[in-house]
């Protein structure tokens, strides 16, 4: 059985960026990213293959966004 880790959605690794694009599973409820510890998917951003949990504060071409998606802008037409 593979093992599993529980992320918060804000941390900074590639499997909570809304650009990877690899198996994880998202409860948008507890705000939490479920992924297996040796993962890896593709980073849309960068077209390649990342793991899932590598550290994005090192990465100096990382685009990295947050899974949730953006605030509705209470701008009026």
């Amino acid at each position: 059985m593979t093992e599993k880790i529980i992320l918060p959605a804000e941390v900074k690794v590639c499997a909570t960026c809304s650009y990877w694009d690899g198996d994880r599973v998202v409860d948008s409820d507890m705000k939490v990213v479920v992924v297996a510890a040796s993962c890896q998917g593709e980073c849309l951003a960068q077209e390649r293959m990342i793991p899932g949990l590598n550290d994005v504060r090192q990465e100096r071409s990382c685009i990295w966004e947050h899974l949730d998606p953006d605030e509705p802008s209470d701008l009026a037409a």
